[in-house]
Parts: C-alpha cells; sequence; structure tokens
C-alpha cells in the first residue's frame, strides 16, 4: 500500500486504487502521516496559479453568444477592456474570503524622480477607483459620485477627488481595518456595489456613443490635461477609457498581491491597446520633465515640427510592438529617416513597461536591454515612471 502514497499525493491514482489508500489510511496512523507529507511536498511542485478560469474563456463565451446573436448595443473595441477589466476585478472581490477584505493594499507612484507610496484598505482601492471613474462618468453624462460632497474644493482635481472620499468613507488607511466590523466583505460592500454599478454604466454609455478608436474627441482629460495625447486641445474618448482601463487593472493587482493571489496580465489585444496608450504619452510625459527641470540630458532645439532626436522603444511579448519616441518634440510625427538614426534603444516586457508607468516598478529595474545615450535612456525611464499617480 505504501507504494501507492506518492501516486496518490499527485492524484495519479486510479479510482479504485484512490478507494483503496483512503481506506488504509483511516486505519493506518503512519501511512496517514507519510501521506500528509508527501500532500505537502506535492503543492509544492504546483507552480502559484489562479483558480480562475482562463482569462481567454470570458472573450470566447461572448464571441460565441454574438455569433448566435448580435448584441444589440456592442461594447466598442475601445471600451472592451474597461468592461473586461472591471469583470475581472468584480470576481476577485467575490471570491475573496471576509478576512482578506482586512488586508493593506499598498499603492505606489513616482513624483519629482522619488517614489512616494500611501497604504490603504481594499474598499479603499475601490473608493479611488470610483472617485476617478466618476470624472469620466461626469463627461459621459452620467451622474457623478463625488457631486455636492463637502471638503471637496476642485471636484476636477483627481487627488483631491480621492481624499475626500476617502474622509467620507473612512477607507483611506489602512487602520481603518482596525475597528470592530471595519474591513469585512459587509464593510466593503458599501464601496464595491457602487463602483460596480457606476462602471457597468460607463460600458453601457460607450455603448449608445459607439464609433471607432479615436475618432471622437472631448474637451476634457479627466482632470489632468498633460496627462493624455491631445489634438487641438481635445482628447479621444477611447483614451480616456483605456486610461481607466489601465487603472482599473493597476488596481485589481494591488488588492491581488495583498490577498497573495495570482493575477493575470488582460487579454493580448487589450493589452496592446493599454501598451500603445502608454508609449503614445511618453513624449508628453519626457517634454513635462525637460520644462520641471528634471530632465538629465541636454535640451536640443529643433525646426518646428521636426521630432529632433528619437528613441526606439521595443515593447516584447503579446502586447508589444515597436514605437519612435521624439525626444525633443512631443507632437512631432517621426519620419522613418528619423526612425533609422535614433539616438537610443531600450527594450522591455509589456507588462513591466505597464507597470513601471503605473509606479509599481522603479525606472532602474525596468528595462530588459538598452543601448545607446545613457542620459536619454534614464530620461525616458523616469518619464515613464513620471506618468503615475495616487
Amino acid at each position: 500500500m505504501t507504494a501507492l502514497l506518492g501516486a496518490w499525493a499527485l492524484v495519479a491514482c486510479s479510482v479504485e486504487e484512490s478507494v483503496l489508500v483512503e481506506g488504509h489510511l483511516a486505519d493506518c496512523a503512519a501511512c496517514a502521516d507519510e501521506a500528509d507529507r508527501l500532500a505537502d511536498a506535492a503543492m509544492l511542485l504546483e507552480p502559484p496559479r489562479s483558480l480562475d478560469l482562463a482569462p481567454e474563456l470570458r472573450a470566447e463565451v461572448l464571441d460565441g453568444c454574438l455569433a448566435r446573436r448580435p448584441a444589440r448595443l456592442p461594447v466598442p473595441s475601445w471600451a472592451a477592456p474597461l468592461d473586461a477589466e472591471a469583470a475581472r476585478l468584480d470576481a476577485l472581490l467575490l471570491d475573496m474570503a471576509d478576512d482578506e477584505w482586512l488586508a493593506k493594499v499598498p499603492l505606489r507612484w513616482f513624483e519629482d524622480d522619488g517614489e512616494r507610496g500611501h497604504t490603504t484598505t481594499v474598499a479603499g482601492v475601490l473608493d479611488h477607483l470610483r472617485a476617478l471613474d466618476g470624472l469620466l462618468a461626469r463627461l459621459m453624462g452620467l451622474p457623478d459620485p463625488l457631486a455636492g460632497l463637502p471638503g471637496l474644493a476642485d471636484p476636477d482635481d483627481p487627488t483631491a477627488r480621492t481624499l475626500a472620499a476617502w474622509a467620507t468613507t473612512g477607507h483611506g488607511s489602512a487602520e481603518a481595518t482596525g475597528g470592530e466590523g471595519n474591513g469585512t466583505r459587509a464593510n466593503g460592500a458599501a464601496s464595491w456595489e457602487p463602483w460596480r454599478s457606476q462602471t457597468r454604466a460607463l460600458v453601457w454609455a460607450a455603448s449608445r456613443t459607439g464609433g471607432r478608436m479615436g475618432e471622437r474627441r472631448v474637451p476634457g482629460a479627466l482632470g489632468d490635461p498633460g496627462r493624455l495625447p491631445a489634438v487641438g486641445g481635445a482628447w479621444s474618448l477611447s483614451d480616456l477609457y483605456l486610461e481607466r482601463a489601465f487603472a482599473c487593472w493597476t488596481h485589481a493587482g494591488d488588492i491581488a498581491h495583498a490577498v497573495e493571489y495570482p493575477y493575470e496580465p488582460p487579454l493580448p489585444p487589450h493589452l496592446r491597446l493599454l501598451v500603445d496608450l502608454t508609449a503614445r504619452r511618453l513624449p508628453g510625459s519626457i517634454a513635462g520633465r525637460r520644462r520641471a527641470g528634471l530632465a538629465r540630458s541636454a535640451t536640443r532645439l529643433t525646426t518646428a515640427g521636426s521630432p529632433g532626436r528619437t528613441l526606439h522603444l521595443e515593447v516584447e511579448g503579446a502586447g508589444g510592438g515597436d514605437w519612435y519616441i521624439p525626444l525633443d518634440s512631443p507632437v512631432a510625427g517621426v519620419s522613418r529617416t528619423a526612425a533609422r538614426g535614433a539616438v537610443a534603444h531600450v527594450a522591455l516586457d509589456d507588462v513591466v513597461f505597464c507597470q513601471l508607468a503605473a509606479g509599481r516598478i522603479a525606472p532602474d529595474e525596468a528595462a530588459s536591454g538598452a543601448e545607446g545615450d545613457p542620459d536619454i535612456i534614464h530620461d525616458v525611464l523616469t518619464a515613464a515612471a513620471g506618468m503615475s499617480r495616487l
């Protein structure tokens, strides 16, 4: 019987053998102890992974349903990442045990070349997401959850919105979990349900709007005019939705890490859109650092419309590709000639690139390969981290 214990621990026995082994274990203490040790060892052979179904399955099921009956209001491609990431975060929250709502969730971002941080609660993360999603909700003609909130002097300022929301709910500090009943699932539902309802309303609003990526421009940029690429003072509605999908994925990862739960990246097509948005934001961030006197590389004047120096950004992975980043003129296009003459080359993994832009990875930890002017490489990686915020 002992010869079968190893196979039983690895779930490699037949049904008949499993019945025999388990019957024997009930009567033999020595074999029962050995079986427990082998079962623990077998668990170490299995790498940690999510217990959820593969992320691709949701997309496959939706595609199958839509093939049978087309959607009356299909979700446009630019809103699909927010729809998917919100659904994944919702599933994570649903699976969490009551005591996991007590977890402390560290948030990180970079500001003025320094790392900043704040530790909040699971419910506090949802309050933060809802507060900033509210800017997009208002733009889409939906109710702003913070409208008329006492203590909110500037309803357009993202940080002020988050702090005001935390002051109202009491979820902003990790110490908020210390009181009786605080931080539990029931307590967190006060933040969970409103966030879920608002996100669904945003997806419905996008479906009613329809259209292709980038074709509709709006005068708002979620309270931060320099955060997203703009044309003539207007921002792409699709970029605003992708920015919120990026935030949802990032903060879902924060929660998953806090409760030690493996969390997969977005679907490759969605990840590609998030990587592209991040790459398109880089020139503006580089220019902002130069204006603030934070750049290490020397400034170079260029003729109007010329990108000047160019960096080749290579993002590896399913969501990756190649981008040529203008270093001296953020709004200039990069010609093939300028691309061939790139003064530096940086290679990063797709998820790592997004984590860098979210402030979850330090600039000196990000690049998997780099060559060229070291000052320019430093400025670009630091500018990517500088796109993060609370």
